[in-house]
């Protein structure tokens, strides 16, 4: 069991999914699963994730669209090749620092 509130990730980190193409920037993180019961219940049984672990909202994009996605922890890991983003909302979010980091707009942060 993953510790509640030791999340892995953060928010700016590129990620992606470990059974399934695509990736993505995270834009915000709950503890533990924070979704509808509906929602969880519709992930096929044998892939269905546990709820106690922190979940990952991101811009998400695969090679056709991009989308908003929420992931558990257990399904992600750090991305580093290096591809640009796509997802028109991360200039609403994120800026470049002059590493190529992507951190949170001063108008956005809270």
């Amino acid at each position: 069991m993953i510790k509640k509130g030791s999340a892995k990730f953060s928010i700016g980190q590129i990620v992606k999914h470990r059974l399934f193409p695509f990736r993505g920037i995270i834009f915000d993180v709950d503890p533990e699963f924070a979704n509808t019961e509906d929602w969880w219940l519709s992930i096929p049984e044998q892939q269905r994730p546990i709820k106690e672990q922190p979940f990952y909202h991101l811009f998400a994009e695969n090679t056709e669209i991009e989308y908003i996605a929420y992931v558990s922890e257990q399904n992600l890991e750090l991305d580093i090749s290096a591809e640009p983003l796509r997802h028109p909302m991360i200039s609403d979010v994120f800026e470049r620092s002059p590493a190529g980091d992507y951190i949170v707009r001063k108008d956005r942060a809270h």
